[in-house]
């Protein structure tokens, strides 16, 4: 479980994240939607112990991140899918981060299969697509066989089968029992996504609520079309098909 308590981080005169308390549960996909500018990788980067709150305190099942042992095996993350060295294969990359973390080298393999990366294994990442660099960035999380995992913004780049694959993942690992934070800015995505939404806006704290709450609450029960004033006859065609359709 990952646990955020009066969480601030202010860089100079500005307020990135402000006061923000929350957890996150295990078993389910829990979505930390925002705009962009609005907090959430700042957050995301406290939780990793990559940037000092500068008040409030964030902890991974009851520890902060300095203080796990052996932090991969514990958390798992994708912040930037372009954090890697573009002279290196996709195996050579994930080999050098499990060595770091004393991970054998079969589970790199195990991983490349897991992504669908197992045919471009020996392809040196500068030849990557930014689809490709996500799946890798998503082995490199899932290296420590870890029971927790953030993403941020883990679809970028995916054609509509990459995007299908990845809510399928998040939902599997949730499944497992693990703790599964992913970040976006689309309400769209996370609706097929997660099953617990955090919100923010301008790093404060909006939201905290099942999506199926959240949606329920935000939805209007009417819809406004408008036709120009200047073409009666598309006012016309609009209603006739909505009388039609039972309007």
């Amino acid at each position: 479980m990952i646990e955020a308590v009066g969480l601030t981080k202010r860089y100079g005169a500005k307020t990135a994240v402000q006061d923000l308390t929350f957890q996150v549960r295990p078993g389910a996909v829990t979505g930390f939607l925002g705009p962009n500018g609005s907090g959430k990788s700042t957050t995301m980067r406290m939780i990793l112990g990559l940037d000092r709150p500068t008040a409030g305190r964030v902890t991974i099942n009851g520890r902060t991140f300095q203080e796990l042992p052996n932090a991969p095996r514990h958390v798992g993350a994708l912040l930037d899918a372009r954090a890697m060295h573009g002279g290196r294969t996709a195996r050579s990359h994930l080999l050098a981060l499990a060595q770091l973390s004393g991970i054998p080298a079969r589970r790199v393999d195990e991983v490349l299969g897991v992504v669908g990366l197992q045919d471009v294994a020996r392809m040196r990442t500068k030849g990557f697509s930014l689809g490709m660099g996500q799946r890798l960035g998503i082995a490199a999380a899932l290296l420590g066989d870890p029971q927790v995992l953030l993403f941020d913004e883990p679809v970028n780049g995916l054609d509509p089968e990459g995007i299908l694959w990845v809510r399928n993942l998040m939902k599997a690992l949730a499944a497992e029992g693990r703790t599964v934070f992913v970040s976006s800015h689309l309400m769209s995505e996370m609706a097929l996504t997660a099953e617990h939404l955090i919100v923010i806006g301008r790093g404060r704290l909006l939201a905290d609520m099942s999506v199926r709450e959240f949606i329920a609450v935000n939805s209007a029960g009417f819809a406004r079309v408008r036709t120009p004033q200047d073409a009666p006859e598309q006012r016309d065609k609009l209603t006739a098909a909505l009388t039609e359709a039972g309007g």
